[in-house]
C-alpha cells in the first residue's frame, strides 16, 4: 500500500523549509501570503500555517511561487 506522507507523518517535505526561509526574511505568515499573491498565488495565512506544520499538501505551482518569493532554487526548498 502506498502512503502519501513523509516518514514522520507530514503531508509535505518543504513546510519546515518554508518556515525557515520566512523567518529568515522576518515575514509573518500573512506577509508571506501577501507576497505570494503578488506572484500570482491565491493563498492565505491559514494555508501557509497548515503547510508549515505539515498538515497540507503543496502543489507544484505553489512550490514555484515559494521559490520566487524566497529567491531560492527548488532543491533548496525541497532539501
Amino acid at each position: 500500500m502506498f502512503i502519501n506522507k513523509t516518514s514522520d507523518g507530514l503531508n509535505n517535505v518543504c513546510g519546515k523549509n518554508i518556515s525557515f526561509y520566512r523567518n529568515q526574511m522576518k515575514l509573518s505568515q500573512r506577509e508571506l501570503a501577501d507576497k505570494l499573491q503578488l506572484v500570482g498565488l491565491d493563498i492565505d495565512k491559514n494555508a501557509i500555517q497548515r503547510i508549515e506544520c505539515g498538515k497540507r499538501f503543496v502543489t507544484d505551482i505553489e512550490i514555484i511561487g515559494f521559490t520566487k518569493v524566497f529567491n531560492i532554487t527548488f532543491e533548496e526548498l525541497l532539501k
